[in-house]
């Protein structure tokens, strides 16, 4: 990647999902929605669209707009839309939390300010959707073909998501109320199955790759984890959307699309056990290393579905089964590579550009693993604990253990900083002739 444009709000991107991450965690510590209240309420929507809106999608923005050009090696279709597309995510989302504050009764009525801020997350994906498709689209192999499927799913997701927002205002009619009272867990499968998890993997893939010297993974084996994730995906939302307009059960639908999301999942452990077997680079970096923790929570996830419903225990637990795969698998991985991508675009950004006229650090030079890894262990520790306090029945263990969770997030966040500000980099080496220190919040042009 030297030589590669780095995306100026990459940055950016990351520090506000963080920012939101924080947001998450205090509502959860403070026994704001589910488990305290029900899952179905308008604190259990707040608390789930920080966490999906503002803290992993904010943050695979910001990263899909470092990598995908890197995919397709074509750059950024346009790197001006990134911040416009930051500034609406940011207004949409607020406007749509305080819409469910007010239907929760916490502010007063402005039940419009839900219509405002789905049109406003429309404008915002929108621009991301466009950005980030019209690059793929370009070199549509590999990982790509994941960003383009996980992109679509993005579409889906907003579009249901939109029709919810007109619809707990009152201006969507017996359309919008029949679509929200069945349509729940399509958005949810469309959003944390398609545009997080299948985006997730399609990164990986070539995250873990670069970082371990190992051969890409071959584009038919990955083009059948993408075929059956992609079938699972639009098996659930299109066939549930059919079930819906046809006043049927999902249940069957739902069912069809477990299997393939579990048989997807399994061929993505398949393709990354064969890209750490063959890996040249035999010490794994502490990012790697905890990457492992996050494909064990995924294959927790698995399991934990397989068994609730093997029970038929599924609905009454829901609430473990996704904490478990947005803390446990989709968080811990985002949190691991974060570290890992916030190094190596500093030092791309800060060194890149003297590389052979000037002595320079490693990127591994920039961060403090020893220092770090407490801050990771414990963090997976205190997410497992959380899913087995919600198995248990037990809200206050489950605070105890998002107090722990916020804890280690502090501490990572804080290596994250140091990172940025070449605080671990031996000072004979921080900044050589011709080398500025890296900004904060956005990278340099």
């Amino acid at each position: 990647m030297i030589g590669t444009n780095i995306s100026r709000w990459t940055m950016t991107y990351f520090a506000a999902a963080l920012a939101w991450l924080f947001v998450a965690l205090g509502l959860l510590v403070a026994g704001v929605g589910y488990p305290a209240g029900d899952i179905a309420s308008p604190d259990t929507l707040v608390l789930v669209h920080v966490i999906c809106v503002g803290w992993l999608s904010l943050a695979m923005c910001g990263a899909l707009f470092q990598f995908v050009p890197v995919l397709v090696a074509k750059p950024l279709f346009s790197d001006k839309w990134a911040l416009p597309a930051l500034a609406l995510l940011t207004v949409g989302l607020l406007s749509l939390l305080g819409g469910f504050l007010c239907l929760g009764g916490r502010l007063p009525p402005a039940l419009w300010l839900l219509p405002l801020g789905a049109i406003v997350l429309v404008a915002g994906f929108g621009l991301v959707v466009l950005d980030l498709g019209l690059t793929a689209w370009l070199r549509p192999t590999g990982p790509a073909r994941f960003v383009l499927v996980g992109l679509a799913s993005l579409c889906a997701t907003i579009a249901f998501g939109a029709i919810f927002a007109f619809a707990l205002a009152g201006w969507a009619g017996s359309v919008g109320g029949v679509v929200l009272a069945s349509g729940i867990p399509l958005h949810a499968v469309a959003g944390l199955g398609g545009w997080l998890t299948l985006t997730a993997m399609g990164v990986s893939y070539r995250l873990l790759a670069m970082f371990m010297l190992a051969p890409d993974v071959d584009d038919r084996q990955s083009g059948v984890t993408l075929a059956v994730g992609a079938l699972a995906v639009a098996f659930a939302v299109a066939g549930g959307a059919l079930a819906v307009g046809l006043a049927a059960g999902l249940q069957i639908v739902l069912s069809i699309a477990a299997v393939l999301g579990i048989a997807s999942a399994a061929l993505y452990g398949r393709d990354v056990a064969g890209i750490f077997s063959n890996r040249k680079r035999r010490h794994l970096e502490l990012n790697m290393r905890m990457a492992t923790l996050s494909f064990a929570s995924l294959a927790g996830v698995a399991l934990l579905g397989i068994a609730l419903v093997a029970f038929d225990a599924f609905l009454a637990n829901v609430g473990a089964f996704a904490f478990l795969a947005i803390f446990g698998w989709l968080s811990g991985l985002v949190l691991a590579k974060l570290y890992k991508i916030v190094a190596f675009l500093t030092w791309l950004e800060t060194y890149g550009p003297v590389m052979g006229r000037a002595p320079t650090p490693r990127v591994q030079d920039l961060v403090a693993e020893d220092r770090a890894t407490k801050w990771f262990v414990i963090y997976y520790a205190a997410v497992w604990a959380g899913t087995a306090a919600l198995l248990g029945g037990e809200p206050a263990a489950l605070r105890v253990a998002a107090a722990a969770m916020t804890v280690c997030v502090a501490g990572i966040v804080h290596e994250i900083v140091r990172i940025r500000r070449l605080a671990d980099v031996a000072r004979p080496l921080r900044l050589p002739v011709g080398v500025v220190a890296p900004h904060l919040l956005f990278a340099r042009k």
